[in-house]
């Protein structure tokens, strides 16, 4: 069996940060439905561009496999009761909307617990269920902005900058995902569900780890630093060779002392102003500007050989496709494919997660209430003529009628 096939995830979600928690959970073999609102055309990820037609999208695709879909108006008094029956056979309710809506839509436990008494309600909104902005909606851009993110990003001289990917959505994801199995797991062990609160903010601002407790416990102030340098740990930081960029990491004095004999100045190790962290910190301005006149003599290809042969940590700045063809990313069979209707074969990145030695089955993102039918059927029993009378009724959008 694949690790969460006995997991079933009613999931109301949308676009990125959302969808990518319940990714992490269906790749491991969890039945995650989503409930796509009739109304609205369902998740909006359907129709971001670029490759986008109808109500697919690349974008949809890469966040969507191996999930079901259901349409479904679950406002509606008919849609209101499918929903309440596939809580009845589900472990987990998933939802990622704004602070205030899963109590207006009676999605949270104590709504449904006379359904499931055992059931996990998670919600994972952009300012959480409680505090002041509990009710506005927030997007990664505007979060990396708000939690000091954008200030910490880019070079001094320049302007506050947002990281190329959207890391706050992602790693909100990612929170969502433990949280589920954490409280999954709680309540197979103790009979009884829970809510989870949970939001992109906290996510954000608990990710400022050392530099806020830093700034907290001294006089340090978090800022802007040279090429992407470490904050405290020197080198350790972006440079530029002969041809392109590479960067080079210390954390360990042996690195540094490494690093000076690749550069043919094996006298860097041992010269006061740089012997240990401290000293180096002091006089990074000088030591940096050594090392970027020796480093810009020579190809990057030329440089990461010797530093890779000496065991200094170090890489290319890659671009996204350079970062694809490395051969590590193949020998970890990180670039999966699914087979698509519309787009053929859709290559994408594949989950982190790795649970044993079988390989997660891939299978392509579910058509707009594609899988309803199915699961009215086989998971709660639904004859044709009562998903017919739903379906009257309102159910699954005035548009099914």
């Amino acid at each position: 069996m694949k690790p969460l096939q006995d997991v079933r995830v009613l999931a109301l979600e949308q676009y990125g940060a959302g969808p990518f928690g319940s990714l992490q959970l269906a790749d491991l073999g969890a039945d995650v439905i989503k409930i796509e609102d009739p109304s609205s055309g369902g998740d909006v990820g359907r129709y971001v561009v670029p490759q986008q037609e109808g109500e697919d999208s690349i974008f949809f695709e890469t966040f969507n496999r191996n999930k079901r879909s259901i349409g479904l108006d679950i406002t509606s008094t008919a849609g209101r009761a499918v929903f309440e029956d596939l809580v009845r056979v589900s472990d987990i309710v998933y939802s990622n909307l704004r602070g205030d809506v899963p109590a207006k839509l009676g999605i949270m436990y104590e709504d449904l617990k006379h359904l499931n008494p055992t059931i996990v309600c998670c919600s994972l909104s952009g300012f959480g269920m409680t505090g002041p902005r509990s009710a506005e909606p927030a997007y990664d851009y505007v979060l990396q902005g708000l939690t000091g993110w954008m200030d910490l990003t880019g070079e001094p001289s320049g302007p506050p900058t947002k990281s190329g990917l959207s890391v706050v959505d992602y790693a909100g994801g990612l929170v969502a995902a433990i949280t589920m199995l954490a409280a999954l797991h709680a309540s197979r062990r103790d009979g009884v569900g829970v809510d989870c609160d949970l939001s992109l903010y906290d996510t954000a601002m608990s990710m400022l780890t050392y530099p806020a407790a830093w700034a907290m416990n001294g006089d340090y102030v978090p800022s802007r630093t040279h090429h992407s340098a470490h904050p405290s740990i020197v080198p350790f930081q972006a440079f530029q060779s002969k041809d392109g960029w590479i960067v080079i990491a210390c954390p360990k004095e042996k690195f540094f002392v490494r690093l000076a004999e690749v550069v043919g100045r094996p006298e860097l190790a041992i010269d006061p102003r740089f012997m240990g962290f401290a000293a180096r910190r002091k006089n990074s301005e000088e030591l940096v500007g050594i090392l970027e006149g020796l480093l810009a003599t020579r190809t990057s290809e030329d440089w990461l050989g010797r530093l890779r042969e000496a065991a200094v940590p170090c890489g290319p700045v890659n671009t996204v496709l350079q970062a694809l063809e490395d051969p590590q990313a193949g020998a970890r069979n990180l670039i999966v494919s699914t087979d698509h209707p519309r787009f053929g074969s859709v290559s994408q990145m594949a989950s982190a997660v790795r649970v044993g030695e079988i390989p997660p089955r891939y299978l392509r993102a579910p058509q707009r209430g594609e899988n309803g039918t199915e699961i009215m059927r086989d998971l709660l029993g639904y004859s044709d003529q009562r998903i017919q009378s739903l379906a009257s009724d309102g159910a699954f959008g005035a548009s099914e009628n």
